[in-house]
């Protein structure tokens, strides 16, 4: 495997640039971020979050790097307005986007895994709510989902419990929202952009307004 992705890296646009061809997203996650590691050796240079993000875009070209967040609720509280402000002080143009899956999967008494619909939902309006504290923008919401009325999530308005967890456990992987917990949380985020949409709006008025004023 490893051979396989090293045929796709190399000086590919410049002698002096290494860099990766055969894909549409690059993936750097938490456990592939260390400079050294095999993911990244090409990168080279100190591990923070700012200084990959100067080294991954160079140019600061919008719409290049995505920093997708996944840490539950409470760490998210705590640690994403000091990445936001990092980026805005660095001057960096990043995409963020919210995982609110896998940093609330836990193992159920029964041995599947599984996460709170409560957690993730949680952690969605923590999202949200910190980017409008900043100023900032909620660039996108990263969710594992199915059409089919699945038992992979704890909770809902059509209540998935820790019972009836194992009736219709499919997936082979990360747990799942089922259809109604996903449009459940579907409506959540419209109605969470409408409202944003609707003070930019009025923020926007209230500066003409201001403007206007001799």
């Amino acid at each position: 495997m490893q051979q396989c992705k090293e045929s796709h890296t190399g000086n590919l646009i410049s002698p002096r640039v290494v860099s990766k061809g055969a894909a549409h997203m690059l993936w750097v996650g938490e456990r592939t971020r260390q400079l050294d590691s095999a993911h990244v050796e090409f990168l080279l240079r100190p591990d923070d979050i700012v200084r990959l993000c100067e080294i991954l875009n160079p140019h600061n070209r919008p719409g290049r790097l995505t920093i997708i967040t996944r840490m539950g609720a409470e760490n998210l509280r705590a640690k994403l307005p000091h990445l936001i402000r990092a980026m805005r002080q660095a001057g960096l143009i990043v995409t963020w986007v919210t995982d609110p899956m896998h940093g609330n999967s836990f193992k159920a008494p029964c041995g599947l895994r599984t996460s709170l619909f409560d957690a993730i939902r949680s952690e969605l309006q923590a999202f949200f709510e910190i980017h409008e504290q900043e100023g900032s923008y909620p660039g996108g919401v990263h969710l594992e989902m199915t059409g089919q009325n699945v038992t992979e999530c704890i909770g809902g308005s059509k209540a998935v419990t820790f019972d009836n967890l194992c009736t219709r456990y499919h997936t082979q992987f990360d747990p799942r929202l089922n259809a109604s917990q996903s449009l459940e949380l579907a409506f959540e985020i419209a109605e969470r952009l409408r409202m944003r949409r609707i003070r930019s709006g009025m923020a926007f008025v209230k500066e003409q307004e201001e403007g206007s004023v001799p």
